[in-house]
């Protein structure tokens, strides 16, 4: 890794990716206290409105490390034990021997076995994971549907297991996530966003995060172009878009430069305990939305590049928008950057998404920060 950032190479490198095929793109890089930010295209294509690296975005499941930090503020305050039965706080939701089975670890870590629940809520989803049989139909039918997270939690507790508990490799489910949201409002005895929002986000100090109430990203944003893996085309935007199918596991609302902030707080030691954040790093395999298997903690990846040592951090994906955010394990390099399209690979003959030159370019994006 070089010792410093190269600003022309860093924004030949982004825009490479729009190139490629990506609407638009922009990125915040750090290296130690040089801060280098950038942006290529647009945040709308019908208008060519430039994106700037200052705007806001949905961050999809990058939100997920937001919430396992406010459950292990618990576990550091004694109201939460990491490797207590779920039935034993919420019997109700996961009734039975699998409440007794499932602990808030596995939860946390994807290795519940509980099943996602998304394809069970919108109907034109069921062929997942095999995207070829799915269509974005259930989008736009849902667009400003409201859903309540305890029926959400309910399908996914009551369709067939994907794991048996503590089982690895984990499968990631949002069910687990929706399912933390509820133990945080037992415990603190208000809404997981609000507890959330006060413990995490302004703890943190991160003034254009948020998780939202309504259907709007509030402030300067782009678009976000759904592409369907080629069912829709051209790609449509679903910017606005009612985020309680997720709540508080997917819905965050950020820039890059307090995505950078926040997680560069969590692995100093300054939002959880010392030996929470080392909870944080116990890795299990876990199996992504994409089929890859990713090494997984609690709320957290753990990347290792070649040569250049440990990354953590998180991505995440919602309908049109993207995010990847990773710190080096020693605080010293961050990225955190966020894409205006998903699900850009077409189907191929075999049913499954072709590779794309935006796959190739984001790569080179980010190996260029990761390793200099």
């Amino acid at each position: 890794m070089t010792d410093t950032l190269d600003p022309a190479q860093l924004q030949a490198a982004l825009a490479a990716v729009h190139r490629a095929g990506m609407p638009g793109l922009f990125a915040e890089v750090r290296d130690d206290s040089e801060i280098w930010r950038g942006a290529a295209g647009v945040a709308d294509v019908a208008t060519g409105r430039p994106v700037t690296a200052d705007m806001r975005h949905r961050v999809g499941s990058v939100t997920k490390t937001f919430t396992a930090a406010a459950v292990l503020q618990q576990v550091d305050n004694g109201e939460i034990a990491l490797d207590t039965p779920i039935g034993h706080y919420l019997p109700q939701l996961v009734p039975g021997e699998r409440g007794k089975a499932i602990t808030v670890r596995m939860l946390i870590n994807h290795t519940s076995g509980l099943a996602e629940y998304l394809p069970y809520a919108y109907p034109s989803l069921a062929g997942f994971p095999v995207v070829a049989k799915t269509t974005p139909k259930s989008l736009d039918d849902n667009r400003f549907s409201k859903f309540q997270p305890t029926d959400l939690i309910q399908l996914g507790v009551s369709v067939p297991a994907v794991g048996t508990p503590g089982g690895t490799p984990g499968v990631y489910s949002n069910t687990n996530y929706l399912l933390l949201c509820q133990l945080l409002e037992l415990i603190i005895g208000t809404s997981a966003e609000k507890c959330i929002t006060a413990n995490v986000i302004e703890r943190a100090g991160l003034r254009d995060t948020e998780l939202p109430t309504g259907p709007y990203v509030s402030g300067p944003h782009s678009l976000h172009y759904e592409a369907w893996f080629g069912m829709i085309d051209p790609p449509v935007d679903y910017s606005v878009f009612d985020m309680s199918w997720v709540g508080p596991s997917a819905s965050l609302i950020s820039t890059v430069a307090d995505l950078n902030r926040f997680f560069g707080l969590l692995l100093a030691g300054e939002i959880v305990s010392p030996a929470s954040l080392a909870q944080m790093q116990r890795t299990v395999p876990v199996i992504s939305f994409e089929g890859k298997t990713i090494d997984y903690g609690l709320g957290l990846h753990k990347t290792t590049v070649p040569g250049h040592g440990i990354y953590w951090g998180h991505d995440g994906s919602v309908w049109g928008g993207g995010a990847l955010s990773m710190t080096s394990a020693d605080g010293k390099r961050q990225m955190s950057l966020v894409v205006n399209m998903q699900r850009w690979n077409r189907i191929d003959a075999s049913q499954q998404p072709q590779p794309h030159r935006i796959d190739e370019a984001l790569h080179a994006f980010t190996q260029l920060v990761l390793c200099g």
